[in-house]
C-alpha cells in the first residue's frame, strides 16, 4: 500500500508541468507526507482541471459521522471500489495525486523485524501524478467543509513486486499522456513501467 509519498517540486513547477494554476499558492509547501498525519497533497480534480488544489490525505465519504474513518481510507483498492461503502459514492470524482516519489519497505525477515526503505521515484525526479478519488465531506458538529482524497492502488509490477515484497500492492501511476484521459473517466494506460527506486 502506499502510506508515505514526497512532492519536493516548488509551486512553479508544478504548475509548468501540469498545465494548471494553483487556487492558494501561498499554502502549498514542498514535503514529505505521513498519510497518517492527513496532510494537505496538491491535487487536480476533475471537477476543476485546470486548478491545483490542496486537500487532505484520507477519504471522508459525505456520510461519516465525524473523520476517523480517513485512517482507513488512505488507499482504495481499484478493483473494489464500486463495492466499499466508503468510496462507491465517489468513483466519478477522479483526480490526480501530484508527487515525485513514494515510499516502500522491503522486508528482509517474515515478520518484518528488518526492513529496507526505497524511494520509488520518476528518471530525473521529475514529478508525476497518481490516480486517486476524492470527496468533499462536511463535519456536523463545525459545518466545516473538508476535502479529502485517496490513492488507488492495483497490483504491483515487477520491480515493486520486490520491493513491496509483502501484499505486492502499489499506486496506480497516471503516464503524462494519460492525464487528461484518466480526469474525463476513461480507462487507464498503463504508466507504471518507468519507476526506478533507491535505498534510501
Amino acid at each position: 500500500m502506499c502510506f508515505h509519498m514526497q512532492q519536493t517540486q516548488s509551486a512553479k513547477e508544478l504548475q509548468h508541468r501540469f498545465k494548471a494554476s494553483f487556487a492558494k499558492v501561498d499554502k502549498y509547501k514542498a514535503a514529505i507526507y505521513n498519510g497518517f498525519q492527513f496532510g494537505e497533497v496538491p491535487i487536480i480534480t476533475n471537477e476543476n482541471p485546470g486548478t491545483i488544489q490542496l486537500f487532505h490525505w484520507g477519504l471522508i465519504p459525505s456520510w461519516a459521522k465525524d473523520n476517523s474513518i480517513r485512517k482507513n481510507t488512505l488507499n482504495a483498492r481499484i478493483e473494489t471500489i464500486a463495492e466499499k461503502p466508503a468510496f462507491k459514492n465517489s468513483i466519478s470524482n477522479r483526480c490526480l495525486v501530484l508527487i515525485d516519489g513514494f515510499y516502500e519497505w522491503q522486508w528482509l525477515d517474515e515478520k518484518g523485524k528488518q526492513k529496507k526503505r526505497y524511494l520509488i521515484h520518476q528518471p530525473q525526479h521529475e514529478a508525476f501524478a497518481l490516480a486517486g478519488l476524492w470527496n468533499n465531506w462536511v463535519d456536523k458538529e463545525s459545518g466545516e467543509l473538508q476535502h479529502s482524497f485517496t490513492v488507488l492502488t492495483t497490483e504491483a509490477n515487477e520491480l515493486m513486486s520486490k520491493i513491496h515484497n509483502t501484499k505486492k500492492r502499489m499506486p496506480i501511476i497516471v503516464s503524462k499522456d494519460n492525464e487528461t484521459n484518466w480526469l474525463q473517466g476513461m480507462t487507464l494506460i498503463d504508466g507504471n513501467n518507468s519507476l526506478e527506486a533507491i535505498e534510501t
